[in-house]
Formats: structure tokens, C-alpha cells, sequence
């Protein structure tokens, strides 16, 4: 007969050094897991701590609270008669690990540290921990004495062990491990482990959900087994939206799958599954014949069993089936994963709202259009009955249970949480007003409408009676010096009057705090650095830094229809312009023309410089076999060169950008994803610019 158990794994909203609010979600995923009848419970990684605490994994009061809770958590009544799986630091001879602790009523059966850890692109684990690098050693681990009064164990098992019960072998492995060459599951799979845990702080990306899930069932379909995988989810107080997906797999079938975005702390999937299934899967003569030359793992042994007791058959207990797995398409996960990211930073700042300067243009309308899809998630959430969110929408609008507010209506909710302001100068057109205050309206943001030529006015007189020089626009006969000052003049201004406009605006409203001023500048003006320092680039948080104008307009052509929003087909049919120079019957300011390159080669640009690691010399090569015959050798090279060159004068833009959702592998954030210095060498006259010319050359004489 088979051996059933019901397992558990989970999706946790933790929040970077929340440690009491941490533990209560960790505890609300260990009840939810017990009411399904599951015997093991498998939590996100570094889930006391939260994963982003990043340098105050650093300080000795992160690992005493950690331990502190951990404390509460083993003798916490609903904690009982079921085996956890639970993340945290923890210091072994003076070094820092990332660990997982396993226990059982009241008892840590061993600690097991990550062996390898995730240190590129966002991620500088090495910064914090030192990876374990040891395969199948175990030492002896000296408990704290506040451990020792609750469990009564001076010591435990520490290092790379499995854990034997009565009726399977279970073994873990840690986020990024998963991703390596050679993955402990392939090793685990041969010495008899039928269960793996993966505990994980997996950031989401457009378009990387598919790897993560490949990797997943490729593992159990190679090599046989049952995986359970969580994740954390939500913004921990950082630039990163952590994207849930917790996943059951079990021989390479997905058995239960959870939400990649949702604004729900606490999300628990369980399955039944058959242990008899992964050691007939097994019977391979191959696997057999490896299984033979693996090195084998200490067993930690437990006296219990995870499938219940007794022989005889039970018809109640069913047997999971297996489901197709579920994928957002790109312009689904930018109308939810920067939302919820919203949601999360809304609530937890407790500001009273958002504040977004909208121009009439696409960028600034896809921020628009994200609250918009933030605010239908918080009226689902309310009509299906989640406290949490309910709560936290009263607070943000300045509300208590007493008042019984509700939000039912995404259009009333913006009325109170949205806030938009058009910033018109003498250079704006009617369309791009028009257009604002039509999206505004439909939306239902609290909007205003003004113009600040005087305050243009007045800051360009300043510098007439100082100097005693005008500057003028280009068209008016100026430089391209004195063009550029004055576009910046209005560009910083607008920045100015955003912060005026969100300190005081909840004031004007009757209402007690500030709001969040939202960024519009897309990761392709980012990365070209088509934009002024300090202008309404310049926010607090920014939802769409890190998506390209190419997936903004598929976004907005979704949004039209999915929303039902017919407003948002002129916001494509626009050319997108700054509006920052006067209109003539001859010119009209646009982006591309601006820049000497399409928002399309950009996106080509970035992910040639950032993902294949390409120079200005290689860059050229590579593209010189894919735009010939289309572009000649001499097009081709000046578009690189030209890219570079901007790229390097602007790079110090980068230094100071507003913190973006991290949503595209290209972003030239300088935080810590892409670590560049900002004074670089004119790119134009560069030895890589003077051997791409000598190409060009050889490629004309011949």
C-alpha cells in the first residue's frame, strides 16, 4: 500500500527586522498547515529575520532577537506535532551562517547552513555569511542558554545532514543552491532522500518565474523525489518584490502551486502525496548503479513517522493530482508585481498616499495605471474578506474600524489614497493636458491642474540680474548650452513643486501626514540617462525604473483592455515628447530624436552591455551580424558609439536615481546591481571606439 503524507510549504510577507510581526506570520503559516492535516511545514529563507536586512546581518542584536524568537516559536502551543522547517542566522565559532533549523515538539533535531551562497546581481549573501563548503560534514553546535531552558539540549547537530524518520529521509537545500551546477538534490537523490526542502528569497524579474519552476521540476524529474519549495513574498523594505510561487513537485509534476502576487501575508499550499510513487520512479538500473559510487549523508535520526499509522486502507486520504503550472504573461506581472510592491510600501511607511506629477505621457500614465491595478487588488482582497488588508486600507486612508470603512470600489479608493498634479508651462500642449486630466478622472485620483511659468519666470530672472546674460531656447536662436538650462530649470522645478504638493496636500484634504512622491522614468531614459538630476526623475520610490518602454507600451495596450480603459489608446498613439522646449510649426521636441536612437536599440543596448557583458568593441562586433544588412558597418558603429558616450557622461545620474521596483536584468541601478563607476572616459575617442573604426575601415576597403 502507499505511504501518504500531507505536506506543507508557504509564501510569507516578512518585513527586514519585523521580528514579532515575523513570527506571528510564521506561526499563522504552521496553524493554516496543521488545519490541512500536514506533517511538515516548510517556510522562505532567513524567514525570522526577514531576507533584505542586509548589513544588519552584520550586528550581534540580529542574532539574539533571531534566537529570542525562535525561542518563543518552539514552545508556542500551535507549534506542536508537526515537523518545521524554519530559516534563520545563526553565528557557529564566530561565523555567520544562513541557516535552516529543523525541529519537532520542542526539540531542534539539527541546524543545517547554506552551502552555497547567492552573490551576484542583487544579491551579497558573502557580504553578511560565509557558506558552509562543506558537504556531508556535521560538528557539534553549542545551543544558547535561553534554548537549553526551553528544549533542555546543550548541543545539536550542525552541518550538511539529513533527517531519517520512521517512514522517509528528508534533506534541505537553500535558494541558490538549487540554481548550481551541482545541486546537493542530484547527490541527496542518490543516497535515498525522497524529500527536499528548498527555502528561498527569490526576487521576481519579467520573465524569470519560467527558470525557477524549470529548474524545480527538472530536478524530480531527473532524479525522482518530492520538492517543496517557499519563498518570501512582498517588499521587505527594499527595491526587490519578492514573488511567492511556493511549489509542490513531485517526481516533475507540479501537485500544488501558490500566487506569484497577492497582497495576503500568509499563503500555505499542501499536498498528499505518496512516498511509494518517488521509490518507484527510482527503479532505474542507472540509478541505481550511481546510487553505488555516491558518498552518503549522516542521518539524523527521529522517532516519529510522517505518514500516519496503521495498515489498513483509509478512502478519505486522496492522493494530489497534478496540475498545469500557472504563468503571468509580462504585461500581467507589471500590472500586479509593482503593485503589491506599492501596497506593501504604502502600508508599511504609513504615509497617507501617493503624489504622481502625470504629464500626459506614457511613462507617467504606466505609474498611473499601476496604482490603478494597486487599488483593484486592495478591493478584492476586502471583498474576500482579508483583516489584514481591510485594516490597512482604513489606516491609509485615515480611517479606524470604528468608521467601518471598507473599500469596494478601486475608483473611490484612489479618491482618497491618489494624488496627481498636471505641470504646465508655456511648452505643454492641450493633448498632454487633456490627457491627464481624462486618465486622472478615470482613475479617479485627486487632481490638480496648474501652470508654473512664473515660477519658471523667476528663477530664469535670477540668473538675468546676477550675470546679466538671457539664455534662450534653441529655436528662439540660443545654444544648445543655454537650450539645455532652461529645459532643466523647468524639469527641476517640477520636482520641487511634487514635494510641496505631497507635504501639504493631505493638510489641504483635512487629513494628518504626507505622501509618497512616485518616479516615472523608464530603465532604457535610466540607462541612456535621458533624464535631468533632480527632476521628477527624483521621487521616493519609483514603480517602473526597472521596465523598458517597449514593455510599458504592451503593458498600457493590456491595461486598455483589461481595465477597460479606452483613455489609455492615446497615451500609445502619442509621440512621446518632454515638452521641455517651445513648439513651432517646424519642431516638436521628441524622445527618440533626442536621444539618436529608438527606446527599442536601447533595450537591445542594455541587455548586450549588462546580461553578455559586452564592451563598446564587442558590442559592435555582435550587432554587426545582426543589423547587416539592414544598418551598413559605419550606422552600426556610431549608434554604439554614441550609446557609450552618453551611457559614461551620464552615468553620475545613476548615483542618485530613485529606488526602483528591480523588475528587468539590464537595470543600470548603481545601487548594488550595477557596480560601475560614474566618471568614465569619453567613449567616443576610447581604444574600444578607435577598433571599431578600424573595422569599419577594413570592412569599406574590402
Amino acid at each position: 500500500m502507499g505511504h501518504f503524507v500531507t505536506l506543507a510549504t508557504c509564501a510569507l510577507n516578512q518585513w527586514a527586522l519585523d521580528f514579532e510581526g515575523n513570527l506571528e506570520r510564521i506561526v499563522s503559516s504552521i496553524v493554516q498547515a496543521k488545519a490541512h492535516g500536514a506533517s511538515l511545514r516548510v517556510g522562505p529563507e532567513l524567514e525570522i529575520t526577514g531576507y533584505g536586512c542586509l548589513d544588519h546581518f552584520l550586528e550581534g542584536d540580529t542574532y539574539l532577537h533571531s534566537w529570542e524568537m525562535y525561542a518563543k516559536l518552539l514552545q508556542h502551543e500551535d507549534c506542536q506535532d508537526i515537523l518545521l522547517d524554519v530559516g534563520m542566522p545563526v553565528i557557529h565559532k564566530n561565523v555567520r551562517y544562513n541557516c535552516r533549523m529543523i525541529s519537532y515538539n520542542n526539540r531542534i533535531l539539527f541546524i543545517r547552513p547554506k552551502l552555497w551562497l547567492a552573490n551576484d546581481g542583487n544579491y551579497r549573501e558573502m557580504r553578511y555569511f560565509t557558506p558552509w563548503m562543506r558537504p556531508r560534514h556535521v560538528e557539534k553546535y553549542a545551543l544558547p542558554r535561553m534554548i537549553t531552558e526551553v528544549t533542555g539540549q546543550t548541543e545539536v547537530d550542525f552541518g550538511d545532514a539529513v533527517l531519517s524518520t520512521q517512514d522517509c529521509v528528508l534533506g534541505a537545500e537553500t535558494c541558490e543552491e538549487l540554481f548550481t551546477p551541482d545541486a546537493p538534490h542530484i547527490d541527496m537523490s542518490l543516497d535515498g532522500i525522497e524529500i527536499f526542502t528548498n527555502s528561498s528569497g527569490s526576487h521576481h524579474q519579467l520573465r524569470k518565474l519560467d527558470l525557477r519552476l524549470n529548474l524545480i521540476t527538472e530536478a524530480t524529474a531527473k532524479c525522482g523525489g518530492i520538492y517543496l519549495y517557499a519563498n518570501q513574498r512582498g517588499c521587505d523594505g527594499d527595491r526587490l518584490y519578492y514573488d511567492g510561487c511556493p511549489l509542490i513537485v513531485v517526481n516533475g509534476n507540479v501537485v500544488g502551486q501558490g500566487s506569484q502576487f497577492a497582497l495576503t501575508d500568509v499563503e500555505v499550499i499542501t499536498a498528499t502525496v505518496d512516498l511509494e510513487d518517488v521509490r518507484s520512479y527510482r527503479s532505474l538500473m542507472s540509478h541505481g548503479l550511481q546510487s553505488r559510487t555516491t558518498q552518503s549523508y549522516q542521518r539524523v535520526h527521529a522517532n516519529f513517522a510522517l505518514s500516519k499509522s496503521g495498515s489498513s486502507f483509509d478512502p478519505t486520504i486522496v492522493p494530489t493530482a497534478a496540475r498545469p503550472i500557472k504563468y503571468h504573461s509580462p504585461e500581467e506581472e507589471i500590472a500586479l508585481g509593482p503593485a503589491c510592491w506599492l501596497w506593501d510600501y504604502l502600508r508599511r511607511s504609513k504615509s497617507a498616499g501617493f503624489f504622481l506629477p502625470l504629464s500626459g505621457g506614457i511613462d507617467s500614465c504606466s505609474t498611473a495605471v499601476i496604482v490603478h491595478s494597486m487599488c483593484r487588488l486592495v478591493v478584492k482582497a476586502c471583498e474576500e474578506g482579508d483583516m489584514a488588508v481591510i485594516h490597512d486600507a482604513r489606516r491609509a486612508v485615515g480611517l479606524t474600524a470604528a468608521d467601518g470603512y471598507i473599500p469596494t470600489d478601486p475608483v473611490e479608493f484612489a479618491s482618497r489614497v491618489f494624488h496627481t498634479g498636471y505641470m504646465g508651462t508655456e511648452n505643454s500642449s492641450f493633448d498632454t493636458r487633456k490627457r491627464a486630466t481624462l486618465l486622472a478622472s478615470d482613475i479617479g485620483s485627486y487632481h490638480i491642474d496648474l501652470n508654473m511659468d512664473t515660477a519658471v519666470s523667476a528663477v530664469r530672472e535670477i540668473f538675468v540680474v546676477v550675470t546679466g546674460k538671457k539664455p534662450l531656447f534653441r529655436v528662439h536662436g540660443g545654444s544648445d548650452t543655454e537650450n539645455l538650462a532652461l529645459q532643466n530649470i523647468q524639469a527641476r522645478l517640477r520636482m520641487v513643486l511634487a514635494y510641496l504638493f505631497a507635504q501639504l496636500l493631505p493638510w489641504v484634504r483635512g487629513r494628518s501626514g504626507g505622501l509618497l512622491v512616485l518616479g516615472s522614468a523608464n530603465v532604457d531614459e535610466c540607462l541612456r540617462g535621458y533624464l535631468t538630476k533632480y527632476d521628477c526623475s527624483s521621487a521616493d520610490i519609483n514603480p517602473i525604473g526597472g521596465i523598458s518602454k517597449t514593455d510599458l507600451k504592451r503593458f498600457i495596450a493590456y491595461a486598455r483592455d483589461e481595465f477597460n480603459m479606452p483613455i489609455l489608446q492615446s497615451f500609445l498613439d502619442a509621440t512621446p515628447t518632454a515638452e521641455l522646449e517651445p513648439i513651432t510649426e517646424t519642431y516638436v521636441q521628441s524622445d527618440e530624436a533626442d536621444m539618436g536612437m529608438t527606446y527599442e536599440e536601447l533595450s537591445i543596448f542594455g541587455r548586450l552591455r549588462k546580461i553578455d557583458k559586452c564592451g563598446p568593441y564587442s558590442m559592435f562586433i555582435k550587432l554587426y551580424h545582426e543589423w547587416t544588412p539592414r544598418l551598413t558597418a559605419e550606422q552600426i558603429a556610431t549608434k554604439v558609439k554614441n550609446f557609450f558616450f552618453y551611457y559614461a557622461i551620464n552615468r553620475h545620474k545613476m548615483t542618485v536615481i530613485t529606488p526602483s521596483y528591480h523588475a528587468e536584468s539590464y537595470s543600470p541601478d548603481d545601487n548594488r546591481f550595477d557596480l560601475r563607476p560614474f566618471l568614465i572616459p569619453n567613449q567616443r575617442y576610447s581604444w574600444a571606439a578607435k577598433k571599431i573604426d578600424d573595422v569599419v575601415a577594413m570592412l569599406r576597403a574590402n
